[in-house]
C-alpha cells in the first residue's frame, strides 16, 4: 500500500440520485465531502433508466425500511420539489383489476397501505369507468399521493446545493478497491488521474456496482457482503396522443409492478418495465417484447393502438434475492451492524430509491454521527 495519497473526511461512491442525496445531507452537516463518479456524467445509472415516478409507500411489509424511506421519502421529496423549483406533478395513479376474480387483492393492498399510512381510495368498475372512459377494468384503487418529477431536474439542484456547502463532484474516477483498517479507509482510484485517497468516512452508493465493490473489500467482514442478481425491465414509449392523465397500474407480479402506464411532464406515456432475469448487466430492448406489452395493455386499454408502441429504454434492478426469492428490504449497513466505523453501505437500493433519497440521505447521516 502506498504511503501517497489524499486524505478526506468523508467520500461518497456515486453520483446518482442517492449518492448526491446523501452527499449534500453531509455536506450540509459541515462535513468535507467529495463524490466520487465512474462515469463522465452524474446520474447516468440506475437514476436515468426508472419510471420517474414519485411512490405513495403502498404495498411494502410494515416496519420495513422501504415502507418508512418511501413514506418519509415522498413527504420531503414533494416539498423539496416545490421548493427548488424541481419539475414535478402529484397526478395520482389508478390500481386496476381487470376481472373480479382479482377485486379481493385490491382490497388487501387497500388494507395494507393503510397500515403504512396510505389512504387509498377503492372504487367500483362503474366509479372507475366515469374517470377512464377507455379502460375496461372490475375495480379501481386510487392513489392521490402519486406523482412524477424529472430526475434529471432533482439531481442538478442535489448537486448545487452540495455544491454550495463546499462539497465537490469528481467524474471518471472508479473506485477499484477499498481497504478499511484503523478507523480510515483507503481508496484506490483509476480513470484519467489515478490517485490513493483516505477517508474518515465512506458511503457505497454505487448502484449496481455496490456489490462487486463489496465483494472485494478488504476489512469488510464477510458476513456483510451480499449476492446480488439483475433484473432488466424495458419501457415502450407510445407515439401521439393518449386518453389518459394519471398513471395506470395493474395489481402486482413477481417482480415488480406489472406493465404500467407512465407519464412524463410532458404527457407522452410509456409502458413499463416488465421484468426479465439476466445474468449480465445490458441495456438493449428487444423490439419483439413488444407483443407481449401489447397483448398485456390491452386487457385493459382494448383500442390500444399496437402500432404506436415504439421500443423506448430498458433499467436493471439491482436485486439481492433470485427469482423466487420474494421480498427484500433495502440495506443501510452501518457501523452498529458490520462493526467497520465510518462506514455506510448501500445495498439494493431499487425503486422506491428515487422516492425515499432524501429519507435515505437523513439515515446515512445518523449512522454516521
Amino acid at each position: 500500500m502506498t504511503s501517497d495519497f489524499l486524505e478526506v473526511d468523508t467520500v461518497v461512491i456515486g453520483a446518482g440520485v442517492v449518492g448526491l442525496a446523501v452527499a449534500r445531507r453531509l455536506a450540509q452537516a459541515g462535513r468535507e465531502v467529495i463524490v466520487l463518479e465512474a462515469g463522465d456524467r452524474f446520474g447516468e445509472g440506475i437514476s436515468s433508466r426508472n419510471s420517474e415516478v414519485v411512490h405513495a409507500g403502498i404495498y411494502y411489509p410494515e416496519n420495513s425500511l422501504k415502507a418508512y424511506l418511501c413514506v418519509e421519502g415522498r413527504r420531503q421529496l414533494y416539498d423539496y420539489c416545490e421548493r427548488r423549483k424541481v419539475g414535478h406533478r402529484k397526478c395520482g395513479k389508478w390500481i386496476i383489476a381487470t376481472h373480479e376474480a382479482q377485486n379481493s387483492m385490491l382490497e388487501s393492498i387497500q388494507q395494507h397501505a393503510a397500515i403504512n399510512g396510505v389512504p387509498l381510495v377503492l372504487k367500483d368498475g362503474a366509479a372507475v369507468a366515469r374517470q377512464l372512459p377507455e379502460v375496461s377494468v372490475s375495480a379501481g384503487l386510487w392513489s392521490s399521493e402519486t406523482g412524477i418529477l424529472d430526475t434529471h431536474g432533482l439531481m442538478l439542484a442535489l448537486l448545487g446545493e452540495l455544491e454550495d456547502s463546499g462539497g465537490s463532484l469528481v467524474l471518471r474516477s472508479p473506485v477499484e478497491h477499498v481497504e478499511s483498517t484503523k478507523g480510515a479507509h483507503t481508496l484506490q482510484i483509476a480513470g484519467p488521474s489515478p490517485c490513493w485517497l483516505k477517508a474518515r468516512n465512506l458511503v457505497n452508493a454505487a448502484g449496481l456496482g455496490a456489490v462487486p465493490l463489496a465483494q472485494k473489500w478488504e476489512g469488510l467482514p464477510e458476513e456483510w457482503k451480499p449476492t446480488q442478481w439483475f433484473a432488466r425491465g424495458v419501457y415502450f414509449s407510445y407515439s401521439g396522443r393518449h386518453p389518459f392523465s394519471s398513471l395506470i397500474y395493474p395489481v402486482p407480479e413477481s417482480g415488480g409492478l406489472g406493465v404500467h402506464l407512465t407519464l412524463d411532464l410532458a404527457g407522452q406515456a410509456r409502458f413499463g418495465p416488465d421484468v426479465e432475469w439476466i445474468k449480465q448487466e445490458g441495456y438493449r430492448v428487444d423490439p419483439r417484447r413488444v407483443h407481449a406489452f401489447a397483448a398485456s395493455i390491452k386487457q385493459w386499454w382494448p383500442s390500444l393502438d399496437a402500432e404506436r408502441l415504439q421500443p423506448a429504454y430498458a433499467g436493471i434492478r439491482p436485486k439481492l434475492t433470485d427469482a423466487g426469492g420474494g421480498f427484500f428490504d433495502f440495506r443501510v449497513d452501518g457501523p452498529e451492524a458490520h462493526g467497520v466505523p465510518g462506514l455506510v453501505n448501500l445495498f439494493g437500493i431499487e425503486s422506491p430509491g428515487l422516492t425515499s433519497c432524501l429519507a435515505i440521505a437523513d439515515l446515512v447521516q445518523k449512522k454516521l454521527a
